[in-house]
């Protein structure tokens, strides 16, 4: 190939790219990638310290990279947080917002999500999650969606969208054509569905439709088979990008889910993952952080151009989106607001949920808390929170029993004998779909019928617990004070019993 040609084309491709890196600090290699014209840089909590080495750092890329570089991060708020993964986000989920089901609340928490974000130089969230949680059994869409009907998630989505970009900075719709009804998790499988159109227009691409009509910037894709239209996931499906293009009419940017995914990973590689989902309709695409990595993308990208599996027409397209949507999301500026955490906690205090029978709240003394979960899932590990770290802070005296996974007895007698004369709180995580967790509340409560039962997953635990349950909707640390207020009696204008199901 002519060296000018090649050149050019590696301009195109590099435009496409999504890239990640490891440490505080880029490399001199990334910067050179990034003086020659790469696309984008996705930041992840390994990436993140405190906020002014965040802002230097993105400082750093732009330096390189030029007012046009995309700089993204997940920050749906909630369950996953980037620059506060060390702490946990001061806001709530994004279940929560839905359960609370005040449209211009969850705007007004994500422009302050934007504002986060532009004060340090990110001009592109990986967010609003518009997934449907139509099961109950899904291991990875959860608190991130806004809930299981689709008319409240897309009204909340597009709530979201707007919220973002009034701030200048860009969202992303996310996972198309919906990633709620699956039982496996893409990062570790390939999920397969056999659900028709006729679900899929009434279910979930409700929100995604929200969301265009909201404006949104960037739809991103699922890895995720919808084996009615086609047995290639959707991330590289020409029928699934068809119906993303022309039924729904999206004509911002198609950004894949990140290719070293195992769903994508372990069946084609990274690469030539990357060039299916070009082929199949997709413009940005998120890959390894490895550098010999991002070298065989590039290089696999122009081998399907030069072979002819590629049009070159169809890379010139993705990367003249992928520009157009850096010069919209041109970084703005600004700051943070200073009220951001009493946003966050008023919105938890709004959304908490529960069905407890008369005269067990508030707690008359302080409690012993037994936490059979106590961390947040964040997509690149966990944090340790605690509500009995939140009722300590309430309750002077509280005391907290730790338990992991576990079938033994010993633990939970344990358990009884510490809690002896104090209220007993038994917190849980998703009990329905951890066996060992529901055996620990079953035993806990057959021995203390009047334990109070808290749950930081989605609300599906309450029928473990009828008349004894309360939803603090997830583990964040506005969620979590806002159900130990309600268990102290604290301001219960929030408090509200609901048909939990």
């Amino acid at each position: 190939m002519d060296p000018a040609r090649e050149s050019g084309l590696l301009r195109l491709v590099d435009q496409c790219l999504l890239v990640s890196f490891h440490g505080r600090d880029p490399d001199a290699a990334l910067l050179e990638r990034l003086s020659a014209g790469l696309g984008g840089v996705i930041l992840f909590g390994h990436n993140v310290g405190d906020r002014d080495q965040v802002a230097g750092l993105v400082a750093r890329l732009r330096e390189a990279g030029g007012d046009r570089l995309l700089v993204a991060v997940d920050e749906e708020g909630g369950e996953v947080t980037r620059l506060e993964h060390s702490t946990g986000s001061v806001y709530p989920t994004a279940w929560a917002l839905g359960a609370a089901d005040d449209p211009e609340l969850t705007a007004g928490v994500a422009g302050a999500v934007a504002d986060d974000l532009a004060s340090v130089g990110i001009n592109l969230d990986l967010a609003p999650v518009a997934d449907v949680n139509s099961d109950p059994a899904n291991p990875v869409i959860g608190l991130r969606s806004f809930g299981e009907d689709a008319g409240l998630v897309a009204r909340h989505v597009a709530a979201f969208v707007r919220g973002l970009q009034s701030r200048g900075v860009a969202a992303c719709a996310k996972h198309f054509p919906g990633h709620g009804a699956t039982k496996l998790d893409s990062h570790l499988d390939l999920p397969v569905l056999d659900v028709g159109l006729d679900r899929l227009r009434q279910v979930d691409l409700v929100p995604f439709e929200a969301a265009i009509g909201a404006g949104v910037r960037s739809v991103m894709t699922a890895h995720v088979v919808f084996a009615s239209m086609d047995p290639d996931p959707a991330t590289i499906s020409a029928p699934v990008m068809g119906l993303l293009r022309k039924e729904l009419g999206f004509d911002g940017v198609v950004i894949t889910d990140a290719l070293t995914m195992a769903a994508i990973r372990t069946r084609w590689g990274v690469a030539e993952g990357a060039v299916r989902a070009l082929i199949a309709g997709a413009d940005l695409l998120c890959v390894d952080a490895d550098v010999d990595g991002q070298e065989a993308t590039r290089q696999a990208i122009l081998a399907a151009v030069c072979e002819g599996r590629l049009d070159a027409g169809r890379l010139e397209e993705a990367a003249e989106r992928v520009a157009g949507l850096a010069d919209w999301a041109s970084p703005r500026g600004g700051t943070a607001d200073p009220r951001r955490d009493v946003l966050g906690l008023d919105a938890a205090r709004r959304a908490v949920l529960a069905t407890v029978d008369e005269g067990l709240l508030p707690l008359g003394d302080a409690p012993h808390v037994v936490e059979a979960a106590n961390g947040r899932w964040s997509g690149v590990g966990t944090t340790a929170t605690s509500l009995g770290a939140a009722l300590a802070s309430l309750s002077p005296g509280t005391t907290v029993t730790r338990l992991q996974s576990t079938d033994g007895d010993e633990e939970v007698e344990a358990v009884l004998r510490a809690s002896a004369g104090s209220p007993l709180v038994l917190v849980v995580r998703d009990a329905h779909r951890h066996p060992w967790q529901r055996r620990v509340l079953e035993r806990v409560r057959a021995a203390r019928p009047d334990t109070l039962v808290v749950g930081t997953g989605t609300p599906y635990d309450a029928f473990l617990a009828p008349g004894h349950y309360v939803a603090a909707l997830g583990s964040a640390p506005p969620c979590l004070l806002a159900a130990a207020e309600l268990l102290c009696g604290i301001g219960g204008a929030w408090r509200r019993d609901s048909a939990l199901s």
